[in-house]
């Protein structure tokens, strides 16, 4: 894991794009921050419609440097939560506009993926996250389920959990709005 992190820190830096197991499936990675990496993700998903894509983080006190309003109702849900959530918050900030949804929300995981975690807090900015697969494709559950296409364009892919064959599933999703109602999106 060790040699996949200082790689991987290597291509982020740069600007550049990994392919990394996530705490749900395999995603592309980027500089969140990063308006050219983030782009390259949409040029490698052969995505067009520019859909906001979410972002990690590896510890719940860095939300308030992304978004500008935590509902409790959100802490709630991150603390209570036994699998894997999403929450889509109603106003990001020190984000760059391509990552953001048109109505300036964001969706936000904060990952207990170890690998994922110590990646993230290295290297002191949240990850992009969005499934390894080409735009309107099946999300993979595992790495033996990625396009060839996909493995080819991204500058680390990441060997840690390559191996696993359990199929993984995307995380649940909510949305909460500014005055903290939420709504399932996926379950």
């Amino acid at each position: 894991m060790e040699n996949d992190i200082i790689n991987s820190l290597k291509v982020l830096l740069n600007g550049g794009v990994i392919l990394y197991p996530t705490d749900t499936i395999w995603g592309l990675g980027c500089d969140a921050t990063n308006i050219a990496a983030i782009e390259r993700v949409y040029k490698i998903k052969r995505r067009q419609d520019k859909h906001s894509m979410l972002i990690l983080l590896s510890d719940i006190k860095e939300l308030s440097k992304y978004v500008t309003q935590i509902p409790r109702k959100a802490i709630k849900l991150i603390e209570s939560s036994v699998h894997p959530v999403t929450i889509i918050y109603p106003s990001a900030q020190n984000l760059p506009q391509n990552i953001l949804a048109e109505d300036q929300s964001i969706g936000i995981r904060i990952t207990e993926d170890p690998f994922c975690s110590e990646l993230i807090s290295r290297f002191g900015k949240p990850l992009v996250s969005t499934s390894a697969n080409l735009s309107g494709s099946r999300n993979p559950g595992n790495f033996s389920e990625i396009e060839d296409e996909v493995i080819m364009e991204a500058d680390w892919v990441v060997r840690w959990r390559q191996n696993d064959n359990i199929r993984s599933v995307p995380s649940t999703i909510y949305k909460i709005d500014k005055n903290g109602k939420g709504v399932i999106i996926r379950k």
